[in-house]
């Protein structure tokens, strides 16, 4: 039995239950031009929201509406309150980029307008099973903001998942979310319990046993959840140029893109497969989740510094007595743009595709921020300190990717990025209680509250 009861009826159903799959989508940002425009908006996009209570229902057409740090201040969220929101959420995440390890081609100077800048004040997100449903939610979010002048939309970008789940670099994604304490959500991985609730939604105590900062007041903060999105370009030409180079077949070429990864494009993962690809593993998603990596301390089967094992380790730091896993886990969604690169093809068509990424969770600083820079961009916690992550981390000009094997290891050499942010921001994703609290705020001064451009 579940510890916590989680208010279902008063969370967004985007931060606990997985989308209808295969599906399409959309993410829209808007600023607030004007205040009482704005409340208005957000008014109305409370009566379009699904509780998460009632989308357990598979197939359900999914939305999510969130705020950034100047979104809320555009609401005319009380100082105070704007005050009691965590630091990192109200920098924003284009100020945070040089310690994300966003720098050179991945830096903000290079994001796409206007990721990243002071106008972003509201994220959408719609995901659907098919054209149709996406079209009904999307127009009815559409009508929400285009009758209200104070209201722009400022960005959109389109997304998919296949019907076979895999993304842009031809793998299966989506794989390995955590079960939350109270959701009713099943746990795939027998050997890692819920985590606690508080982990991901605001009000409930997370795994140290007490409750996370949350913004003030309570109706402001409680069921509430931070959310990160990113948007990734991913150079599909050059994995793929880079793996044929360093192969001797085609089989090898699937074999280190695997290293890489820590799992086959099917969703195998080598710690239950290390020699060859189980495509009926990979589909099985109990099966496909249910593993450790306890037996493999030196790699052999899934190398210690493989994309997979580094963004969760699982068991394999266990002996470090210090590290708790549980600590740094939270949910993740990826979600493909662009035309998919046709298979074979070995040159890069200059089209833009890549990978939107969500990750939802209480603690920014130590769920995805630790990720990122400690685990994904840095290689001591695994004894490897000038190595990155083979896939997302940021090589510079050139990184490597050490492969343990008998006898002698293999080291790939001149590792480029493979990835490069084109923007992103940190949101605040609030409850039904709280979007109706922003909707009836009266502002201090409404003779700010229009031009505010």
């Amino acid at each position: 039995m579940d510890e916590v009861s989680l208010e279902l009826d008063d969370i967004q159903s985007g931060a606990l239950f997985e989308r209808p799959s295969p599906y399409v989508g959309v993410y829209l940002l808007l600023s607030i031009r004007d205040g009482q425009d704005g409340r208005e908006l957000v008014r109305r996009l409370h009566r379009l929201l699904t509780a998460a209570g009632e989308a357990s229902e598979a197939g359900k057409t999914s939305l999510t509406v969130a705020f950034t740090y100047q979104g809320l201040k555009a609401l005319g969220v009380p100082k105070a309150s704007l005050e009691s929101f965590a630091p990192e959420f109200r920098q924003g995440m284009a100020a945070r980029a040089e310690i994300l390890g966003d720098v050179g081609e991945s830096g903000p100077d290079h994001w796409e307008k206007p990721l990243g800048s002071a106008d972003v004040h509201v994220a959408i997100s719609v995901l659907a099973p098919d054209e149709d449903r996406l079209r009904a939610v999307a127009e009815r979010a559409r009508r929400a903001h285009t009758e209200l002048p104070g209201i722009e939309l400022i960005w959109r970008q389109d997304c998919y998942q296949l019907a076979t789940g895999r993304t842009s670099f031809g793998f299966k994604d989506g794989i390995g979310q955590p079960a939350v304490e109270g959701s009713g959500r099943p746990a795939t991985d027998s050997r890692e319990p819920p985590l606690k609730a508080g982990e991901i939604i605001l009000g409930y105590p997370d795994e140290t046993g007490e409750l996370a900062a949350m913004p003030s007041p309570e109706v402001l903060g409680r069921n509430g959840t931070y959310v990160v999105f990113r948007k990734l370009h991913t150079k599909v030409a050059a994995y793929r140029s880079y793996l044929r180079a360093r192969a001797k077949s085609r089989a090898e070429e699937e074999l280190l893109g695997a290293k890489m990864v820590g799992r086959w494009q099917s969703g195998a993962p080598l710690a239950l497969a290390p020699e060859r690809d189980d495509p009926e593993l990979g589909s099985d998603p109990v099966r496909n989740n249910d593993f450790a990596y306890g037996d493999d301390p030196r790699g052999f089967k899934c190398p210690v510094g493989a994309h997979a094992r580094r963004a969760n380790p699982r068991d394999a730091l266990d002996h470090e007595g210090s590290v708790d896993v549980r600590l740094h886990r939270m949910i993740r969604r990826g979600t493909s743009y662009g035309p998919p690169l046709p298979d074979g093809v070995l040159e890069d068509d200059g089209a833009e595709r890549g990978i939107m990424f969500v990750f939802a969770g209480a603690h920014l600083k130590r769920q995805f921020e630790f990720v990122k820079t400690q685990w994904l961009n840095d290689g001591i916690f695994i004894g490897a300190p000038l190595e990155a992550d083979p896939l997302v981390g940021p090589h510079g000009e050139a990184g490597t990717f050490t492969i343990p094997q008998r006898p002698i290891r293999r080291r790939l050499q001149d590792l480029p990025p493979f990835v490069v942010t084109r923007g992103g921001e940190y949101c605040f994703a609030p409850s039904l209680g709280a979007l109706r609290w922003l909707a009836d705020l009266e502002p201090d001064d409404p003779a700010t509250e229009r031009g505010s451009r």
